[in-house]
């Protein structure tokens, strides 16, 4: 009696057991990079509090960030490839009249959802006032930027590279030398001349700040505008010249398909590469983060100055990353925006730890297209044009840093001056590249629209770094839930056509006995081709695919 028992019970366990073991596995198959990722992130922060009690020197800190910048080496290394290849190989296997409106709705849908962030963060940064809280003495100002027509005009250039190869890595910026200008006075034997040295800058080489020494009175300074480079990718030359051999390539036929079919088994290729590499990222987004903790500084006094700041652009990125993109989300496709989410959990774990939209970019591909089942030719042409010009959270955090500094300022704006800080954060936005802290650079159009001093960029740079990868989610986000609505509205223009039939079919033509050769069972069809052409007078040669 009691084997009986015994045998019963662990058949049960052993049963039990199973479903668990099974149970374990299809989770893991499923959610196991995602588990991965998310415990890493957490890894990542507290590993960085806690190396900080041991004050690691600035070569100890390299050596420890050196597999988290691994990782960023191995998502730049895809951005280029997976660019051209995707629009190339997307715009050329659509239909001409279906691009165009798609990139209609895509171009006008990215407008609209930035102006709608930008909203968001003026009404807030307006409502919670965190200027109050800072104090512009303790901060250094005096950086020399670029005003907002040579912004403005380096955005226009580097539309249109004039070196491709040297757009894969350098993009066009240009660069202010300083140029004093002679006082003219008389020289006075038996006194030393005055000397003004220029001291290079400690970030950026190639700017030199003015030192004075015993100079009375001071001369005038001018600034020279010089053509130069900054080593980082120029994405949006690429995304334009791509976009545009893609439609080209399309309209060619025939003649373009050899060139549509490398790029489309470059695009495969790429993706194989993700898939592969994507078990590395959870590895080396725990030295990412733990490394960019380790080097910011004190966080007690950063929260005490900029406390209030961070909460409100956090804030302003919750309510429309999770409130308005998702309503709009509901509102266009009648779908649950969070099932769609939770699809891209792992490329928004990527855009936390790597703070750039373009090299979270191949994640973002291979969720959608693995996860939420969208259309590749959608994805193809939405993403890397989104990661170029849609920078939802780039907008939302260059007004709100606009209006802090003019609050830091005492600086009373009216509502013309709010609109423009709205319409210029949105343009400006849009020449944001997708890489780390950029939006600093774009920031200075903004600030000059209304004259505010840009020098005071200074004032935010302490927690820049950490906004910046909450603002990448939200943009990466953006990009994702604009596919799905995408491809709601265009589905009817990628479904799948019908053959056309002629009113009087060929079959009409031959006899009953030939005719039931035209529908056979077998997959190979042998028809006598002599006998066809004793009755009607025409060759024809018939196979089944």
């Amino acid at each position: 009696m009691w084997d009986r028992v015994q045998k019963a019970l662990l058949a049960s366990l052993s049963v039990s057991s199973m479903r668990l073991w099974k149970w374990v596995r299809a989770f893991w198959s499923k959610n196991g990079l995602l588990t991965l990722s998310m415990l890493s992130v957490a890894t990542g922060c507290l590993l960085g509090f806690l190396l900080r009690a041991l004050e690691l020197t600035e070569l100890e800190k390299q050596y420890f960030s050196f597999p988290g910048e691994l990782l960023m080496r191995m998502l730049k290394m895809l951005i280029l490839p997976l660019i051209t290849s995707s629009l190339m190989s997307g715009l050329a296997t659509m239909d001409s009249r279906a691009c165009g409106k798609m990139g209609v709705i895509t171009i006008t849908y990215y407008l609209w959802t930035t102006f709608m962030a930008v909203t968001t963060g003026i009404i807030l940064v307006i409502s919670i006032h965190p200027g109050a809280a800072a104090q512009k003495g303790d901060y250094s100002v005096g950086k020399v930027v670029l005003s907002s027509a040579d912004a403005l005009l380096d955005l226009i250039r580097n539309m249109f590279p004039s070196n491709l190869i040297e757009a894969s890595f350098q993009q066009y910026r240009t660069v202010l030398v300083p140029v004093v200008k002679s006082p003219g006075f008389p020289k006075i034997p038996g006194k030393s001349l005055s000397f003004i040295y220029f001291a290079p800058d400690d970030e950026n080489p190639e700017i030199h700040h003015p030192v004075f020494l015993e100079l009375t009175p001071s001369p005038e300074m001018t600034y020279r505008t010089l053509p130069g480079t900054s080593n980082e990718m120029n994405v949006l030359g690429i995304v334009i010249f791509s976009a545009t051999i893609g439609l080209l390539l399309g309209k060619m036929g025939e003649r373009g398909a050899p060139l549509v079919n490398v790029c489309q088994c470059l695009n495969e290729a790429v993706m194989k590469i993700v898939s592969m590499a994507v078990w590395y990222f959870p590895f080396g987004i725990v030295f990412l983060i733990a490394g960019k903790i380790l080097e910011m500084e004190d966080p007690s006094v950063i929260g005490q100055k900029l406390g209030l700041y961070a909460i409100t652009v956090v804030s302003g990125l919750v309510i429309h990353g999770l409130v308005l993109l998702p309503l709009l989300f509901i509102l266009i496709t009648k779908k649950n925006p969070f099932v769609f989410i939770k699809g891209i959990l792992q490329a928004l774990l990527i855009a936390l730890a790597t703070s750039s939209s373009s090299a979270t970019l191949p994640i973002t591909l291979k969720c959608l297209l693995e996860n939420n089942g969208i259309d590749r030719r959608v994805a193809r042409f939405v993403l890397p044009v989104g990661a170029t010009i849609n920078m939802d959270g780039t907008a939302l955090y260059e007004a709100v840093a606009a209006i802090f500094i003019a609050q830091v300022n005492e600086y009373d704006l009216d509502l013309g001056q709010i609109i423009t800080i709205s319409i210029t954060a949105t343009a400006a936005s849009i020449g944001a590249a997708g890489i780390p802290q950029s939006g600093l650079v774009t920031m200075v159009i903004v600030l000059t629209s209304v004259g505010l001093p840009t020098a005071d960029i200074t004032l935010i740079v302490a927690v820049d770094w950490a906004l910046d990868r909450f603002r990448t989610m939200t943009n990466v986000l953006g990009d994702a839930l604009a596919a799905g609505i995408i491809q709601h509205i265009c589905e009817k223009d990628f479904a799948p056509k019908p053959p056309k039939q002629d009113p009087v079919s060929n079959t009409d033509k031959f006899p009953s006995a030939e005719t039931s050769l035209l529908h056979p069972k077998d997959n190979v069809i042998e028809l006598i081709e002599e006998s066809l052409f004793d009755q009607t007078g025409v060759h024809y040669n018939i196979c089944q695919v």
